[in-house]
């Protein structure tokens, strides 16, 4: 059989394509992450698949040579994007979810695009929903645009585990020469700060927050001098219209993955309204303690059905 995974031994960069029409785009984003990383990139397509776009080439639904003609595309579209990027492709049958989180277990990053096409349901899918709590990598979303400027917005946690999070939003910012935006979201549940003094509850939770955001950024402008922080507090009660800010004049959103609550519902759930229409940059999100892992050994990469094989 014929392995997908190149027999390099750096673990690759993943995308998952759907054939929505946002696929060509998401395809770009991760061969640039490929080319950035010096790591392969592998294009997983999951059939049967569900889409119903200009991507087809017969038949009501589907098909497998539809699948393998979707992959071709986009390989050719990394190839050209990327002369010399190491692309491989892979058509996989089952659940697309459980696919994506298998492959995230081998890889450098995960790539995918949410399924955003209905702006009155605002939302990145249940797939990728999903991968946002399970996968095994940082997830990468596109979310129809990547700016070229704009700041890296850091969303900080003091949680422990949260340095990895920390780590890869300041290596993304040094490696794009960006301003690091370190947003943490507080909460006050006592009286209103109309009439906050300096010993008020409001002000006394205020600076405390404060402490903990510094808190974990303590030690990582040393690792990386060349990094300006800016540090942003954010009242609960501001925070969906601070991410919407943040989604269209940053570069970048990095945040945890597995988190619940508002937070992450407003990243890819129901309330965030236009903030996550398709003018929104990518997100980014890391999981707990995540490092990089050793690359699997050579013959034991993903590989295709025998009917989907390519040489």
């Amino acid at each position: 059989m014929h392995s997908v995974v190149s027999s390099k031994r750096d673990l690759p960069v993943v995308v998952g394509i759907d054939g929505s029409r946002s696929h060509p785009e998401t395809v770009d984003l991760a061969a640039d992450q490929a080319a950035r990383l010096r790591a392969p990139l592998l294009i997983v397509h999951v059939w049967p698949g569900h889409y119903s776009g200009a991507f087809r080439i017969r038949g009501a639904f589907p098909t497998q040579d539809d699948g393998v003609h979707l992959l071709d595309l986009a390989e050719r579209r990394a190839r050209l994007r990327i002369p010399d990027l190491d692309v491989s492709t892979e058509l996989a049958g089952g659940s697309a979810a459980q696919v994506l989180v298998e492959r995230s277990e081998h890889a450098r990053l995960l790539v995918v695009g949410h399924r955003d096409v209905i702006l009155t349901r605002p939302s990145w899918g249940s797939t990728t929903a999903y991968l946002a709590h399970h996968g095994s990598c940082p997830l990468l979303v596109h979310r129809g645009v990547v700016p070229g400027r704009g700041p890296v917005v850091l969303a900080v946690s003091t949680r422990d585990g949260a340095a990895a999070t920390t780590r890869y939003a300041f290596e993304e910012a040094a490696a794009t020469g960006s301003r690091l935006v370190a947003l943490h979201v507080w909460t006050y549940t006592g009286a209103g700060p109309a009439a906050a003094s300096p010993s008020s509850g409001f002000a006394v939770a205020r600076r405390a927050a404060d402490a903990r955001l510094a808190g974990a950024l303590e030690g990582w402008d040393a690792r990386f001098p060349g990094v300006e922080v800016e540090r942003l507090l954010v009242h609960d009660v501001d925070i969906g219209y601070t991410l919407e800010r943040a989604s269209r004049r940053g570069r970048l959103l990095v945040a945890g993955m597995g988190r619940s609550g508002r937070f992450v519902e407003l990243l890819y759930g129901s309330l965030g309204g236009t903030l996550l229409r398709q003018t929104a940059c990518p997100v980014l999100l890391v999981p707990p303690g995540w490092t990089v892992p050793k690359p699997a050994r050579a013959g034991r990469g993903a590989r295709r059905p025998a009917a989907a094989r390519r040489h």
